[in-house]
């Protein structure tokens, strides 16, 4: 008796790539893709509705992230496996996949070959991490940042200056500065262009 086909919902924004993978995941005997969605905050309803196996998630989608659909998938279908998928730089998101209940975190610049075994794994129980990313975040450390500096630093991000800022976390303008001077002491950097910088780079925002 043939083992039944894996379901695979795939949850990616940028077309090309969305179509990219269904194209290869299509011709790869034993795999069924039952869904896909461009955003974040589709996944759930989806999922709940084709009862997929395997959820391959891109990592940075509007509506919600990957992170955060991963943990709305764990909650309702916790025998869904989530194998994330990031071309974002930086490896500071890996333990909040991991926390979220992912099963793998890898790149989209992975061969064909690879990411079949990387479903294939996950789908088995096992769990499946970007070798280099690993070695990264051992490498880097977790994020420094608290929650609130985090939040203060992504407003920064979106070109908000302090008074903006102050007034969006109801904070004063000289607690954000004390924060940001925190922030970029932390981070070992001179500005608050550099410190958003690094943040990203290392996947902490």
């Amino acid at each position: 008796m043939m083992a039944e086909d894996l379901r695979i919902l795939i949850a990616e924004d940028i077309d090309l790539v969305a179509e990219a993978f269904a194209a290869l995941l299509q011709t790869e005997p034993g795999f069924d893709i039952v869904a896909q969605v461009r955003r974040g905050d589709h996944v759930l309803d989806a999922a709940l509705e084709t009862r997929p196996d395997v959820a391959l998630l891109d990592v940075d989608m509007p509506g919600a992230t990957g992170i955060e659909a991963t943990a709305a998938l764990q909650e309702h279908l916790p025998d869904c496996k989530v194998l994330l998928l990031t071309s974002l730089p930086g490896s500071g998101h890996i333990p909040k996949a991991l926390a979220a209940g992912a099963s793998g975190y890898v790149v989209k610049s992975m061969t064909a070959d690879q990411l079949i075994d990387s479903i294939r794994s996950v789908a088995s129980g096992r769990t499946v991490i970007d070798p280099q990313l690993a070695a990264d975040a051992l490498r880097t450390g977790p994020n420094p940042l608290t929650d609130r500096e985090v939040e203060l630093l992504r407003l920064v991000g979106e070109d908000l200056d302090t008074e903006a800022i102050a007034q969006r976390l109801f904070l004063t303008k000289g607690t954000v500065r004390n924060y940001l001077s925190t922030i970029m002491m932390k981070l070992d950097v001179t500005t608050r262009a550099k410190a958003v910088a690094r943040a990203k780079e290392q996947g902490w925002i």
